[in-house]
């Protein structure tokens, strides 16, 4: 008897010791399991295909700030059907350090027009793993199909002034919803478009300027602060993006290749190609500028305006570029090509302005990049492409407006998305501007100065021959401030 009770006290010292163990390895686990702060994002949608991204991460914000990452696996389960009866899964991701720990996967042969739901399943390793809540994107209509398409431009997200102002003329958002980011991502998502494009300035690398990022681990944090926020999570959540990078999400304020201040061309670009879905990441020699066609209605064309450019002071000249001439040529050959009912070319600076005298960033500029623009715009002309729905969309200033070249080419600039980074435009004919003739004209720009956004509609009209394109400015609180629409005939 005493023999029994000896071994069953063995026993249960031994089962006791057992279950702590396993309870101190769950704690640890549990301790280590990667959470999913940043939501997940869908890119560079198509008909066939999309980017689907997430990054894994501690539960909470450091000390600093900043949302560090965390090792650990995961995949993308995707479905046509919101419970996932018919899924099917990518491949086991790693997420590394060297990454960011972002997950980013090219998804393939999938159906045009068609809605997908997506979720995430990730973990430390497959036995922790967990499943996120379900996203969605639907995939871009058939070349030769008829179909409404709707979405949403922006430019200068300037984190730090929404949350601290640029000065008193300026002051930082003051709503009790401030932490969860900017109201103009409520009123977008409202709208329910198609897509979102950022145009560049997405974050701020050199704001605030006495602390301006140069490191890859300062960069990620701008990435890191401006992703967190609860109204990019919801609105990513539902709408996929196409991505462009202008000066502050490259380098630094009106930058061009040249100089030796941080940070680095090359780590400037590494850090845009790591921190949004825009190339696919197998892809050894990316190129950023591209075109997509969005049904027999629309096709828009993203070009890459700080990658390929000649030095900003440069005296100009037939040899002085932004776009470099692969790209030029490409875009050339490609606009020539396409015989959807209208052609947007969505650039991340102006072409036609007016904008600031003292700037030589861009093609507006007097002493930028002019020579470039005027001979653009000669061959659009002689290939009659401005009678054949062809429009310009551009980021970069912060005000909206609608301005028609004396060419009769005409440009709509989305406005800075806060109101904290925007002001009052350059108008034609003023002495401080790159219009001192007053050769512009424009119909609209944006008084007083706000945050916004630029929404664009493309659908048939009710006769079904004539395509309409509506282009709308938007207030960062919702309100439709101008509405420009144009009408064209549906080619056969």
């Amino acid at each position: 008897m005493i023999l029994f009770q000896r071994m069953n006290l063995r026993f249960s010292f031994h089962y006791a010791m057992v279950s702590v163990c396993i309870l101190i390895y769950s704690s640890l686990t549990f301790a280590q399991q990667p959470e999913r702060r940043q939501g997940e994002i869908a890119g560079e949608l198509s008909s066939d295909s999309v980017i689907l991204q997430s990054r894994l991460t501690a539960p909470e914000l450091d000390e600093t700030g900043d949302l560090l990452g965390r090792p650990g696996i995961a995949r993308f389960e995707l479905s046509t059907r919101k419970d996932f009866q018919n899924a099917f899964f990518t491949e086991w991701l790693a997420a590394k350090p060297e990454h960011d720990y972002i997950v980013k996967i090219l998804v393939s042969e999938l159906k045009p027009g068609t809605r997908y739901y997506y979720r995430l399943q990730y973990g430390s390793d497959k036995a922790s793993i967990q499943t996120g809540p379900t996203n969605t994107f639907q995939t871009l209509p058939a070349a030769g199909r008829v179909a409404e398409i709707n979405f949403a431009v922006v430019t200068g997200m300037n984190y730090h002034f929404f949350h601290h102002g640029a000065g008193k003329k300026r002051p930082a958002y003051q709503g009790k919803d401030k932490q969860l980011g900017f109201p103009a991502l409520v009123s977008i998502l409202k709208l329910q478009p198609d897509f979102f494009v950022g145009t560049g300035d997405n974050v701020y690398y050199d704001h605030p300027r006495q602390n301006s990022a140069q490191t890859a681990e300062a960069l990620r944090k701008k990435w890191h602060e401006q992703f967190v926020q609860q109204r990019f999570i919801d609105l990513f959540a539902q709408v996929p993006t196409y991505w462009e990078k202008d000066d502050h999400d490259f380098r630094y304020n009106d930058c061009d290749l040249t100089g030796s201040k941080a940070p680095a061309n090359e780590l400037g670009l590494r850090m845009f190609l790591e921190q949004v879905p825009i190339v696919d990441p197998k892809d050894q020699n990316p190129i950023t500028y591209r075109t997509q066609r969005m049904g027999k209605l629309l096709q828009v064309w993203f070009t890459e305006n700080r990658d390929y450019r000649s030095p900003n002071r440069s005296p100009d000249g037939p040899e002085k570029t932004i776009w470099g001439a692969k790209q030029r040529n490409w875009l050339k050959e490609t606009l020539k090509k396409s015989d959807a009912t209208f052609k947007l070319i969505i650039s991340p600076t102006p072409m036609i302005g007016p904008d600031d005298k003292s700037k030589k960033d861009n093609h507006t500029n007097i002493g930028g990049f002019r020579q470039e623009r005027d001979e653009f715009f000669q061959w659009i002309k002689q290939e009659k492409l401005d009678q054949q729905g062809l429009y310009l969309i551009c980021g970069d200033r912060h005000w909206q407006y609608h301005s028609i070249d004396p060419s009769g080419i005409e440009e709509f600039s989305t406005g800075a998305l806060v109101d904290a980074n925007s002001r009052l435009g350059i108008k034609p004919g003023a002495k401080k501007g790159t219009d001192p003739d007053a050769q512009i004209r424009q119909p609209y720009t944006s008084n007083p100065a706000s945050g916004g956004f630029l929404y664009v509609t493309v659908k048939p009209a009710q006769d079904g021959n004539t395509g309409t394109a509506s282009f709308q400015f938007y207030d960062e609180q919702g309100k439709l401030l101008h509405r420009v629409q144009k009408e064209r005939t549906i080619d056969p």
